[in-house]
């Protein structure tokens, strides 16, 4: 047996370097989800060479033109990564903190950590992470709330306290809170945050901030700001959104996507259909600025699902990516889902789990990584960018 999460992570972080690649002058992330390596996936520019980290498993498969190398072993669940405004790269771990990465080129697409530096160690971090424009300041999430730091970039340090943002997140199941910092509404700090269970029904009380995204204004905030309560605060973008691991912005007209996690073990009228149901979701969110279009809808979740594969009990009209109700009364049914609840943008195969989603700068094309789930009870889907 190869080491599965090793595998994994080859995959997630291809997504990062690939788009950095892209003379990309934007600030970019990607949510990791596994532990113990990061690794480079770029163009192949030459004959092949041999670098001195070596995987234990079978490489990913690249398209042609692309490799993929081992560049970092001995991370401790590695869950968000971004480069900073000196180029270097910055790891939060779940339950460690966040380390600071320096590297060496040896070529191809040999790289070598030259320096690693903790700097924070925090076993409450576990997920989220962004920089500030000017890249000054640092963020990060645990389960509970939104930190901020002082960060020098230079001398690789951050400051001794940190403040507080954003409060009252918990809930258990999805614990991750995904953030995303506006490029085109500077100050605006989007936080994505999951349900409480597979099919967690406090998601249909919009009081309760499960499962919902929403945005929280940083430019006023002092080091005497009280923190934002999440269910309470802040501009809500969605909610009915089940686990949306992957935020972006896109970079042109600063339009809001999510794409999501969506339910395990469903059944239809009685009918097992978790095989082939639901399909994975890419959302819009509308925009950070004035407007309000597309903005603060449901959708749909705990009651309503994107459907993937049509062989379903009663199907009637419903094609894919409809909304559909697992069970049909007088109140939740299929014209409910379908004329109450907003739908998604895309719709992906059931259980591909997409983790993250990055832009283009100029918006023609978006990268998702898929993550492949619900294993043992599912058909495995694979692992793609």
């Amino acid at each position: 047996m190869f080491p599965f999460s090793e595998l994994l992570m080859e995959f997630y972080t291809s997504l990062l370097a690939l788009v950095s690649q892209a003379n990309i002058n934007m600030q970019y992330r990607i949510n990791a989800h596994i532990i113990s390596t990061w690794a480079l996936l770029l163009p192949h520019l030459g004959s092949a060479t041999t670098c001195n980290l070596k995987a234990s498993y079978p490489a990913p498969v690249a398209s042609n033109g692309w490799a993929s190398q081992l560049v970092v072993q001995g991370l401790t669940s590695p869950r968000g990564i971004l480069f900073d405004s000196s180029g270097n790269l910055l790891v939060v771990q779940k339950g460690a903190g966040i380390v600071h990465l320096e590297f060496d080129d040896g070529g191809s697409t040999c790289l070598e950590v030259s320096r690693k530096t903790y700097l924070i160690n925090s076993t409450n971090l576990n997920h989220g992470i962004a920089l500030s424009a000017d890249g000054r300041t640092l963020y990060a999430s645990s389960s509970e709330s939104v930190f901020s730091w002082a960060y020098d970039p230079t001398a690789v340090s951050v400051s001794d306290t940190n403040q507080t943002l954003i409060t009252n997140m918990s809930n258990d199941d999805h614990t991750t809170r995904t953030l995303l910092l506006s490029q085109k509404q500077p100050g605006i700090l989007v936080v994505s945050r999951g349900s409480n269970s597979n099919i967690d029904l406090e998601a249909a009380d919009i009081t309760t901030g499960h499962s919902q995204i929403r945005a929280f204004d940083l430019n006023n905030i002092t080091s005497g700001s009280a923190s934002y309560d999440f269910a309470t605060s802040g501009r809500l973008l969605g909610w009915g959104l089940r686990n949306s691991v992957g935020v972006a912005e896109e970079p042109l007209t600063g339009g809001v996507y999510s794409v999501e996690n969506s339910a395990d073990e469903i059944e239809r009228d009685g009918v097992d259909i978790h095989q082939n149901n639901p399909g994975e979701e890419m959302n819009f969110h509308g925009f950070l600025n004035a407007s309000t279009q597309n903005q603060g809808g449901n959708y749909g979740y705990p009651y309503c699902f994107a459907l993937w594969n049509t062989s379903i009990p009663n199907v009637g009209s419903l094609t894919v990516g409809s909304q559909f109700s697992l069970d049909q009364n007088n109140t939740i049914n299929d014209t409910f889902c379908t004329t109450e609840h907003v739908a998604p943008r895309l719709t992906f195969q059931a259980h591909m789990a997409p983790l993250d989603i990055i832009f283009q700068p100029n918006g023609t094309e978006a990268y998702v990584s898929f993550h492949g789930s619900c294993a043992p009870t599912c058909v495995p889907t694979a692992m793609a960018l």
